[in-house]
């Protein structure tokens, strides 16, 4: 167990993983733990390949998702590899494990109509709470940031001579991301009522009416409540916001690479599967135009 603790503090200070990254990395770990006394008497340093295939059996008899299996194996990979590079294991148990194939889920997203709805038409309230929510749905559709990313933005992270915001994301990676004018004169706004009407020393351009930093719950509340006044779509979290970003973003033309760069991403794998998106818009557009397409 203390070589977990251990584990934990290599992800929070030398890999500056997120707190909710390591909170799951520590649960798994735990809870991998916890199977092998019961079932092996062992722990998670003598583990064997063997181990892992019964862990994950007794899991997926629990009903766990392919999607959540495999983000246990990736704890686990992350831990002995770093066991393994520490000297602490001989053998890394997990190279014989093979992650599950998962189905490709395509992300939910808004359409541009409901968008333009959403930020042109609803009348927000004339007050501190109502001007801030309509600059931070803008802002997540308008950059495709992260909830996390969102937060933590500060008011010297726009620069509004350049017309750009500069965004920490995973592992404090900094990247760029440009603004448009129509967006800036609206920050602009919001920031000034924001400095004439709420009291806060904090560095954030976001906060609660009592000038402190936002929490993800509160943000998820305010989006969930506007993103029902639009649609009837089961997922109406921050990051269908995101999803709708780079959907419209790729079907109308924008650069694949480009769009991978705005939103983070690692590889570009992640981003291609907005593709298959605009490949659904496309479908629609070709039956609707095509002489012999359905009407």
């Amino acid at each position: 167990m203390n070589y977990i603790e251990e584990f934990i503090r290599y992800l929070k200070y030398e890999r500056r993983y997120s707190v909710h990254t390591q909170k799951a990395y520590e649960q798994d770990l735990i809870q991998f733990n916890e199977y092998l006394l019961s079932q092996y008497e062992s722990n998670v340093l003598d583990a064997k390949d063997v181990m892992i295939r019964s862990w994950m059996m007794y899991l997926i008899e629990a009903s766990y998702s392919k999607r959540s299996l495999n983000r246990k194996i990736s704890s686990l990979r992350e831990f002995y590899k770093h066991a393994l590079r520490n000297n602490v294991i001989e053998v890394d148990p997990t190279l014989k494990v093979v992650s599950f194939k998962s189905d490709k889920k395509i992300p939910a997203f808004l359409t541009a109509s409901e968008m333009n709805f959403l930020l042109e038409k609803i009348d927000y309230p004339d007050t501190f709470e109502g001007k801030r929510d309509k600059s931070i749905l803008q802002m997540f559709y308008n950059t495709g940031i992260r909830l996390s990313e969102l937060i933590s933005l500060k008011m010297d992270d726009i620069d509004f001579s350049q017309k750009y915001i500069k965004v920490f994301g995973k592992r404090s990676k900094e990247r760029i991301i440009p603004l448009l004018d129509s967006h800036i004169n609206e920050l602009k706004q919001y920031i000034n009522f924001k400095v004439n009407n709420i009291k806060t020393k904090g560095p954030y351009l976001y906060v609660t009416v009592s000038g402190n930093k936002l929490y993800p719950k509160l943000v998820y509340r305010l989006v969930n409540s506007y993103l029902s006044k639009i649609t009837g779509m089961k997922q109406k979290s921050p990051h269908v916001l995101r999803h709708a970003f780079a959907t419209h973003m790729l079907i109308d033309g924008a650069d694949l690479n480009a769009v991978k760069e705005i939103l983070g991403h690692a590889s570009l794998t992640s981003t291609q599967i907005y593709t298959h998106n605009t490949a659904e818009q496309l479908k629609k557009v070709y039956q609707q135009a095509h002489p012999r397409g359905d009407k």
